[in-house]
């Protein structure tokens, strides 16, 4: 009976405690929160702008402009803009040019990557450093070589294949590639070559699914680049029917911007059209910026 209510009262002021603590009241936002809360709103708000400015009928720069009256709002801006450079033809191009950079990118990328990571040859070492020095190289110096080669040589000039050439390899995911495949374990390559897998087989079954966070970082990434790029696809179009949207909108800037009704607001619905799909993919996809386990595929 004494052990019995030793046991009883050592256990009392355990759950006299732990009450205590379920009863203290809830800690206060701290300062950190608060600063990244007014950075988040400081960082949010040109968007904001952007996108009210887009929506307004006549042009407010003041303050009431952030408040804007509902009766001032309409999406007549976006309908003039489509109807000067035809807003879905210019997403199309700007789509395949787009795309088309992505899937070199991603497959190019790759293999150079796996080469570079897992496979001996001479001179990978030079190699490797040349493509790291290239990085630090300006396009805007390579673009008059590369305009006389694919527009006067291979006579390119107004076309996809002419746009997506110069962007096809990037070696900054080259560079991202090769960091992903040397951190998984060579017994995967190995025991595969074992199995009688070939080199391609390999990347294609083994290498490329341990991989899909920098497959899908590469892709949105390399997506910004192209959707925006602007001097390329300036230099090798002629035709509107296939100047992506960038180009179509500096030309509409240039242009024709003074005919509407609300330059400014025009503009801002281009900008917006041009803006929306990169924000709508990475909120789509932020999730999947994590790291995946490599060492997983391995027992023991």
């Amino acid at each position: 009976m004494a052990h019995v209510e030793t046991r009883a009262a050592a256990r009392q002021p355990q759950s006299q405690t732990q009450r205590s603590v379920l009863r203290l009241p809830r800690r206060r936002p701290s300062w950190r929160l608060l600063v990244l809360l007014a950075g988040a709103l400081v960082f949010l708000f040109p968007f904001y702008y952007m996108v009210v400015g887009s929506l307004q009928t006549r042009d407010n720069t003041g303050l009431s402009g952030v408040l804007p009256n509902p009766g001032n709002l309409t999406l007549a801006n976006y309908q003039h803009i489509d109807q000067a450079i035809d807003l879905g033809r210019s997403l199309v191009n700007s789509g395949i040019f787009t795309g088309g950079v992505i899937f070199g990118t991603i497959v190019f990328g790759s293999l150079a990557g796996y080469a570079l990571a897992q496979l001996h040859f001479r001179g990978k070492g030079l190699l490797f450093n040349t493509m790291l020095l290239v990085q630090i190289v300006p396009f805007q110096l390579l673009t008059i070589p590369l305009y006389v080669l694919i527009v006067r040589d291979y006579g390119l000039a107004d076309s996809y294949l002419g746009m997506i050439l110069p962007f096809a390899i990037n070696s900054t995911a080259v560079f991202v590639f090769r960091q992903y495949f040397l951190q998984i374990p060579r017994e995967l390559f190995e025991a595969a070559r074992i199995d009688g897998a070939n080199e391609l087989q390999i990347v294609v079954r083994v290498a490329l699914p341990l991989i899909r966070p920098a497959l899908l970082t590469a892709g949105l990434l390399t997506f910004i680049g192209p959707w925006n790029e602007f001097l390329w696809p300036f230099l090798v179009t002629k035709q509107q029917s296939m100047e992506p949207l960038a180009v179509s909108l500096s030309n509409y800037i240039t242009t024709v911007s003074a005919q509407a009704a609300n330059p400014s607001g025009a503009i801002l619905a281009g900008a917006c059209v041009l803006a929306a799909p990169a924000v709508g993919l990475f909120l789509l996809f932020q999730r999947h910026f994590v790291s995946t386990n490599l060492g997983s595929g391995v027992k023991g």
